[in-house]
């Protein structure tokens, strides 16, 4: 995995805002690979119950909130969207 991106003075995780990502992979310790619009980065999802494909609200690299998930028969909305890694 590459380092995140960083723009301007902040990381796109440490704004001052809460960032909505998108999971691509669910890694064991509640990590997440997230895919921020400007590259993946690795986050927290140990206090929501995100799965792959899941939108979710980034603040300072944890997760705070599933804002979306995906509807089932689209690419990333199949059976496993919910499935969890336990670490």
């Amino acid at each position: 995995m590459t380092a995140p991106e960083c723009h301007g003075d902040v990381c796109i995780t440490c704004s001052d805002q809460a960032v909505a990502v998108r999971v691509v992979e669910l890694l064991p310790d509640d990590l997440a690979v997230v895919d921020t619009g400007s590259g993946m980065e690795e986050v927290s999802v140990a206090l929501v119950s995100a799965g792959v494909g899941d939108e979710i609200l980034v603040h300072a690299k944890e997760a705070i909130a599933v804002v979306g998930r995906p509807e089932k028969g689209t690419e990333t909305g199949t059976d496993k969207t919910t499935e969890r890694v336990s670490g």
